[in-house]
């Protein structure tokens, strides 16, 4: 009892001296550090054919000195303006190679010293790999050749990366197409010291521009000059041999892709003017059609900029959109045109249309496929068959066209029209296979497609392998999963007319490793990997899903942990956290399915509560949260009422199972999460602490719409109102940890939401603690700020959660 009152007292001490200021970073309990420290596995790569695999290494966390590189936040993106390419971009160490059947891996000969690597891209081949290197002062692009597991330099630190997708192969893998560095760009203008030469003005011309809060969007006219330097490029082509030759010139090229047949190069550039409302992906646009040997052919697409669009989510602008490439066909585009002119209200019979137009590319297209919701994909098949996709947010509707391309007076065939929401009837997606321009269509064997899917049924998860008869649409099942105590993914054919599809298992303890298995034979397993769990203390924790009801029926699940070491049969109740993430529904039965795999493995990461059971919690993650309403009911009209009965179903099932204290129960969420936490502890008295993470707390700051709520704040300000913790902060009387990133770059969630909430909340005397990140955004990076995070949240769960009843009755703080 002294000890635990010390560590309290401790701790209260702390947040005394630190009510304003700086701490210095912490770290969290040995138990958890460990986990922390675990090595990461690596990302593996393999090859369509599954012959070979590229294993990429790289460290758990950045560091805070990476993180605190210079920065500039310009259009939506960020970039570090020295090395020219996202400030914030993931980056591998090492690599090694190996026969994807072999347990021996090769380490790649010839990388670079401190090696940051980056934007991998296999070759048409699959002999060898393009990749970045960032150095101090640049971008190198490298190659690696995978059968002599060799890396080769091909061009100096001038690659220009900034606006992403900075190589793309030829077609022949004999060369590459690369952005670099225009000698012509100017020197960047430094905002804080250039002297303001007049107002920045924002006009309105009376058009509607509902938009998002985005972040990072471009202020001023420095801005826009500074956006503009970043973006420009040329375009090289650069050989093997590193040699290089002029292949387009100076713009602010995007994206680039070649047909499939190698001939043509499909081109987009950003042009003026810019916005200071929206990112750079709505700013005006041109695409171009050039050869293979950089000359002009035709300009194909047109973009102007979209400040302005139709109210809703399904809103969409006129015009040519979504153009790609027909992945069957030598030189073929595709591309949608709304029908509805790009208006949700609008009532027609279908809303999209597809055309293509094949090369030269002269005329307008010719019309393949008309959808009833909005056209979102297409997976090529062959003249006569292809897969069409659209969806449709407000009913959450989604169909599957089968269509034929060569002939738009036939009608298509429809082989799923469900609710996406409906995980229990999804058929999967189709399985692929390279062609003879190496792009990846249908598999059809003898007339048959194949689906993989994720098997989510009552009786629980059974990824399966279903066989389409094209003529017919008769479906035989040809595999199902048959593990009960594992979980088997099903993620891609290597060859659909052996039956070798690439596969990942894992269990509670068991490390996911990949395998070959032939679903034609019996228990035909061969293993591609062979990495070991590094979370060794958590072997023994109890993992289990369990099913529940809400008060008014609804089916609800979680995925409950108990303490390392837990004797079931004395049932000693322990205090428990209550992780969870709210999800909107149209109906209840999507809502109340259980899509929880008890058999996933225990895989402890940053923003996860599962470290907490080495520190003697039951732990309940991923609670269901479902937020539902049906017919002309919006599921947020009833939010705060569905948020408390769901958080009181789960504490009555595991209470019920006799695990844990119902008075010491703490909840945490991140982003939404933490929506739902502020909500909850202002709203009930279930919880003896809060953990809200990256948070928005004030509605009204988004005003024109959050994560699904579709109405403006002019439209349903009582819903606003209703579901902002802000507006009744004087509600709350549990204590609550506020995190959140300094540099959040989420729509909505600004830095300024917790920041305020604070504020809200000290001055009407409740308990609560704000801790900001520096140079952290939405998610988190930096091991320092791991560390401390998971200090401060063991800190807070200590003090508030699993000593609530001493700090009451002996040094509780007054509230």
């Amino acid at each position: 009892m002294k000890s635990t009152i010390t560590l309290c007292l401790c701790f209260l001490t702390l947040m005394g001296a630190n009510a304003q200021g700086a701490l210095g970073y912490q770290e969290p309990p040995k138990e958890i550090k460990e986990l922390v420290d675990a090595p990461l596995a690596p990302w593996v790569r393999i090859d369509s054919k599954g012959e070979n695999a590229v294993l990429l290494y790289r460290n758990a966390y950045k560091t805070i000195a990476e993180l605190s590189e210079e920065e500039l936040r310009l259009g939506g993106l960020r970039i570090n303006p020295r090395t020219n390419i996202g400030s914030r971009t993931t980056y591998y160490n090492n690599v090694e190679v190996k026969e994807a059947y072999s347990k021996d891996t090769r380490g790649v000969a010839g990388l670079p010293e401190n090696a940051r690597l980056a934007n991998f891209s296999w070759s048409p081949d699959e002999k060898m790999m393009s990749f970045t290197h960032t150095t101090s002062t640049g971008v190198e692009v490298w190659m690696l050749d995978v059968e002599k597991a060799s890396a080769k330099k091909l061009t100096d630190a001038s690659v220009n990366a900034n606006m992403r997708t900075p190589v793309v192969w030829f077609s022949d893998s004999k060369a590459l197409l690369v952005k670099m560095l225009p000698p012509s760009r100017k020197e960047l203008i430094n905002s804080a010291e250039a002297v303001p030469t007049g107002p920045t003005i924002s006009v309105s011309s009376g058009a509607k521009a509902q938009n998002r809060t985005y972040q990072d969007l471009l202020k001023n006219p420095n801005d826009e000059q500074n956006f503009e330097q970043l973006a420009l490029s040329d375009i090289k082509k650069v050989s093997l041999d590193g040699s290089s030759t002029d292949w387009l010139p100076t713009a602010m090229y995007t994206n680039m892709s070649f047909s499939p047949n190698g001939e043509y190069v499909m081109v987009s550039k950003i042009e003026r003017p810019f916005s200071y409302l929206v990112t750079y992906r709505r700013f005006p646009s041109k695409t171009d059609i050039y050869d293979k040997d950089g000359t002009l052919v035709k300009n194909v697409m047109d973009v102007p900029l979209t400040e302005v669009l139709p109210k809703g989510f399904m809103a969409t602008r006129e015009g040519r959109r979504s153009m790609q490439w027909r992945d069957d066909q030598p030189a073929t585009l595709v591309w949608a045109e709304a029908l509805d002119k790009g208006d949700p209200k609008n009532e027609v019979e279908f809303r999209d249309e597809v055309f293509q137009l094949s090369a030269p590319f002269n005329g307008e297209g010719k019309s393949m496929l008309k959808t009833t919701g909005r056209f979102s994909g297409i997976e090529w098949g062959n003249d006569k068959a292809a897969v069409g996709y659209d969806y449709w947010w407000n009913t959450r509707n989604t169909k599957m066209y089968l269509f034929d391309p060569s002939n738009s007076k036939k009608a298509p065939k429809i082989l799923a029209d469900r609710n996406y929401q409906d995980r229990y009837s999804d058929p999967g997606d189709f399985v692929s296979t390279k062609n003879k321009f190496n792009k990846r269509v249908l598999s059809i064997v003898d007339g048959n497609a194949f689906l993989l899917g994720d098997g989510f049924s009552e009786k629980g998860q059974f990824p399966f392998v279903d066989k389409l008869n094209l003529r017919t649409q008769e479906k035989t099942r040809v595999y199902e999963s048959a593990y009960t105590d594992k979980l088997e993914t099903l993620y891609t054919a290597l060859d659909m007319d052996k039956g070798d599809i690439l596969i990942r298992i894992e269990s509670p303890t068991e490390f996911p490793n990949y395998y070959k298995r032939n679903i034609y034979k019996e228990n035909d397993l061969t293993p591609i990997t062979f990495f070991d769990n590094p979370f060794k203390s958590l072997q023994g924790v109890e993992k289990e899903v369990i099913s529940y009801k809400r008060d008014d029926g609804l089916d609800l699940d979680g995925t409950l942990y108990l303490p390392v070491g837990y004797d079931k049969a004395k049932k000693e109740k322990k205090p428990m956290i209550l992780w969870a993430y709210p999800r909107e529904y149209k109906d209840k039965q999507s809502a109340g399915q259980n899509t929880s795999n008890p058999n996933r493995f225990i895989y402890p990461y940053y923003g996860s509560p599962i470290y907490w059971v080495a520190r003697d919690y039951v732990v309940l993650d991923n609670a269901a949260f479902p937020i539902v309403g049906e017919g002309e009911e919006e599921p947020n009209d009833t939010f705060r009422q569905q948020l408390v009965a769901n958080a009181k179903a789960a504490i009555d099932a595991v209470d019920e199972m006799g695990y844990i204290d119902r008075n010491r129960v703490g909840v945490g969420g991140h982003s939404y999460g933490a929506f739902m936490v502020a909500n909850l502890l202002s709203h009930s008295n279930l919880f003896a602490a809060g953990i809200a993470r990256s948070g928005a707390y004030n509605r009204t700051l988004t005003p024109f719409g959050f994560q699904s709520e579709e109405r403006s704040y002019w439209d349903s300000p009582e819903t606003y109102y209703t579901m902002s913790p802000f507006m009744h902060a004087d509600k709350m009387k549990t204590p609550l940890l506020l995190i959140h990133g300094e540099a959040d770059n989420n729509s909505g969630t600004y830095p300024m939401q917790s920041e305020r909430y604070f504020n809200a909340l000290k001055g009407l005397g409740a308990t609560a603690r704000l801790v900001m990140l520096p140079k952290e955004s939405h998610g988190y990076r930096a091991k320092e700020s791991i560390m401390h995070l998971l200090w401060e949240q063991d800190q807070w769960l200590e003090t508030y959660v699993k000593n609530r009843e001493t700090m009451s009755a002996e040094v509780m703080p007054d509230r």
